[in-house]
């Protein structure tokens, strides 16, 4: 059977592609999309969405408009990372379609609640319209099977020397998810920084037909900051390894623990403070992502991918 997925994305590069692996993978049944403010405007995220799914003539996917800003932050795009428009790189066409009406808390509560089957949500931006969910929604909430989230590291940070961007971004927000009870993975950096796409993936992906071709360039773009910031050899496409944990175990190795985020200190504001090594009395609350299988995902997204006519 499939799994029943809800995307939760601010698009961005890494959103994406890892949009086109749900929609490439049959293990997958996409239930909707829903868009947050993040990586750029939600003006621009959910009319990325939106250009994403025409591209490969699946506007029939719906997009639901979220948060405009954190909870209680300022908001603040990374355009230094994804452009102006959040897909530089590729010569995509305007979004023809438009969001539903539905807020998209509500729209994930409608989904959750009117599926057949739990349902398992899977955010990789900041995490305020998962928070508002929590908040409005209850009873929605609690009836998910899962969220398996990119975001969060145990020992790095990728906007500050120790905060990743997304949880960075709107951490009380992330302390709400973390401190809910649900049944939360985190897919952090300490494995997304290992499961680097290369330039022989993104040629492999350029002779593949159209799709491919878009991916590529999409590399080509996001592949220049992290060369330039990193020294890497290839581009971590973060939010498509939290995508592929959902539906295939064994990607990603994980461990239970504890995790609290930091939203308190100005230094260390968003840094998802993980008791790896069971420092105190706390319970765990997470599964925390610690290994990847690199080459495993590399080519379950390549092959997904290239299935694209």
């Amino acid at each position: 059977m499939s799994v029943p997925v809800l995307l939760d994305c601010d698009p961005g590069h890494d959103d994406a592609i890892a949009l086109l692996l749900a929609l490439a993978s049959p293990e997958v049944e996409l239930l909707g999309v829903t868009t947050v403010a993040g990586n750029q405007t939600l003006e621009k995220t959910t009319a990325n969405a939106l250009r994403v799914l025409e591209f490969v003539d699946r506007g029939d996917v719906p997009v639901a408009a979220g948060a405009a800003r954190p909870l209680l932050r300022d908001p603040f795009v990374a355009a230094y990372v994804h452009g102006e428009s959040g897909l530089e790189g590729p010569d995509l066409p305007p979004a023809q379609g438009r969001p539903v009406r539905e807020h998209a808390v509500d729209f994930l509560a409608d989904r959750i609640l009117g599926s057949d089957h739990p349902v398992t949500l899977v955010p990789v931006g900041p995490l305020t319209n998962v928070a508002l969910l929590l908040a409005r929604h209850p009873d929605a909430a609690g009836r998910l099977e899962r969220i398996v989230l990119m975001g969060g590291s145990i020992a790095e940070g990728n906007v500050t020397p120790a905060a990743e961007f997304n949880i960075w971004a709107d951490p009380e927000a992330a302390q709400r998810v973390f401190a809910s009870g649900l049944d939360v993975t985190m897919i952090g950096l300490d494995v997304t920084h290992k499961a680097l796409m290369t330039g022989e993936h993104a040629e492999r992906l350029r002779a593949a037909g159209r799709t491919g071709r878009m991916v590529a360039e999409l590399y080509d773009f996001f592949h220049e900051y992290h060369a330039r910031t990193y020294g890497f050899e290839g581009s971590p496409i973060h939010d498509a390894v939290a995508l592929a944990h959902a539906f295939r175990p064994g990607i990603v190795e994980t461990v239970e623990r504890h995790v609290v985020v930091d939203c308190a200190s100005e230094l260390c504001r968003g840094r998802t403070v993980v008791d790896l090594w069971r420092r105190t009395e706390n319970e765990p609350n997470a599964h925390v992502g610690i290994g990847v299988d690199a080459d495993a995902f590399l080519e379950l997204l390549v092959e997904r991918i290239a299935t694209f006519p």
